[in-house]
């Protein structure tokens, strides 16, 4: 016995089919107005409404400009790194001895390479290593030897020359008092000397104690010299495979990153350091020439000034040029001090045109203005070692970062704004 009987229901294709489609308020999300229709008892979907609720505030609708929100973004992340870099320089103070000894160790590695690798294709790499470090000893040792010699064998001449230079000056100096815009008399020279003098009586105590702190700092660079040489043996050695330990300790997604970083700031410092050290040594060979010719006495400790003074940016080759020249005024008066000093400006612009873009090339591409400021703030913060080190360290960094990043098409010409801005802005048609 059947309960339910069929109903037939004829079809009718003149009527148009009805689509149904849910309505949403567009005040609220569209998550929160729509719902998943629930079937009904004949199958067919059931779409109910949502009933209206107050509009909801936008995000970030807090009264701040967007441009402040993304300048705070900024300004938190400029403090965090500001803040990084402020503990790596406080941290780095407090074993100053040790980060002295790393560089150098790092310069004696980059400069004495080549060498190990090519004593190396023949001979076992600790033999090519002690081999290329004993060669650096000797030429450090007969360098030194050969200024201590040379300074001993003209002292008694050379008190006699600077003697004989400073009366010229003084003469000079009273002849021309009317034409100068100011007047130095014997009297007054006398007055500087015994005033010195009297300032050294006062403050012997202060010049012994400082005599006292500077053993201490020879002790100290002997110290970091003894520990730079004995890194460097080690990173000459075994430096492959202290590297590889290195990148083992790093997740292996990252270990190619980190290398190719690595191997970018190792190229730069690696190709400063043996630029530097070849174009001193260019340096104080050309200069202890033109010194000698001129007949300027310790040309030998002058030129190995120049050495020293290559390694300072921008400051240490006029500091040395200034040193040459007043010797050479002392000695040999006006004229050949002139004479020194054209001769190392001369010195100075064949380093700079022509030496020192053939010697480092691009590895070292930073502009003039970066030098200039690396080597203030190095100087600031670390004396005469910060000055040494803020280039070399500034240029490390920016091949870091230039390995790191991505480019975006670089821009053939300045933006038309910033044309106006300068004064650049082309001729109309």
């Amino acid at each position: 016995m059947r309960l339910f009987r069929p109903i037939h229901v004829p079809h009718r294709p003149h009527l148009p089919a009805v689509r149904i489609r849910p309505v949403v308020d567009e005040r609220i999300p569209a998550a929160l107005a729509t719902r998943p229709p629930s079937p009904s008892r004949a199958g067919r979907p059931v779409v109910r409404r949502v009933p209206p609720t107050q509009p909801r505030p936008a995000d970030g609708a807090d009264d701040v400009p967007r441009w402040m929100r993304t300048a705070g973004g900024w300004a938190w992340r400029i403090l965090a790194i500001v803040g990084v870099v402020s503990l790596v320089v406080f941290a780095t103070a407090k074993i100053q001895l040790v980060f002295v000894a790393v560089f150098l160790a790092l310069v004696f590695t980059s400069v004495l390479r080549p060498f190990v690798n090519l004593l190396a294709r023949t001979l076992p790499r600790p033999l090519s290593t002690a081999i290329a470090m004993f060669s650096a000893f000797l030429f450090l040792a007969g360098l030194i030897a050969y200024v201590v010699s040379s300074v001993a064998s003209q002292w008694q001449s050379l008190a006699v020359q600077f003697g004989e230079g400073s009366g010229q000056i003084l003469d000079f100096l009273e002849r021309e008092s009317q034409r100068l815009p100011f007047t130095i008399t014997p009297e007054m020279v006398t007055g500087w000397i015994d005033t010195g003098r009297q300032w050294l009586v006062d403050h012997s105590g202060e010049v012994a104690s400082n005599a006292l702190s500077g053993v201490g700092s020879v002790v100290e660079v002997f110290t970091a010299i003894a520990l730079a040489i004995f890194c460097s043996v080690f990173f000459l050695t075994r430096g492959e495979q202290m590297w590889t330990w290195f990148l083992n300790q790093l997740p292996s997604r990252s270990r190619e990153q980190v290398h190719d970083a690595a191997g970018a700031g190792w190229y730069t410092f690696s190709g400063y350091a043996r630029g530097t050290v070849i174009i001193a040594i260019t340096d104080g060979m050309l200069a202890g020439l033109i010194l000698a010719i001129l007949g300027v006495p310790l040309a030998a400790p002058l030129a190995v000034l120049v050495f020293i003074g290559a390694f300072i940016p921008l400051v240490g080759a006029p500091i040395a040029m200034a040193i040459a020249m007043i010797v050479a005024l002392a000695a040999n008066g006006l004229l050949n001090a002139v004479l020194v000093g054209v001769g190392i400006a001369l010195i100075g612009q064949f380093e700079g045109h022509i030496l020192q873009p053939l010697v480092m090339g691009r590895q070292v591409s930073l502009h003039p203005v970066v030098v200039a400021l690396a080597v203030t703030a190095g100087t600031l913060v670390a004396g005469i070692l910060g000055a040494i080190i803020a280039v070399p360290l500034v240029a490390v960094i920016w091949a870091i970062y230039a390995k790191l990043r991505n480019l975006d098409p670089p821009l053939s010409a300045p933006p038309r704004s910033i044309r106006v801005i300068m004064g650049h802005e082309p001729a109309a048609g």
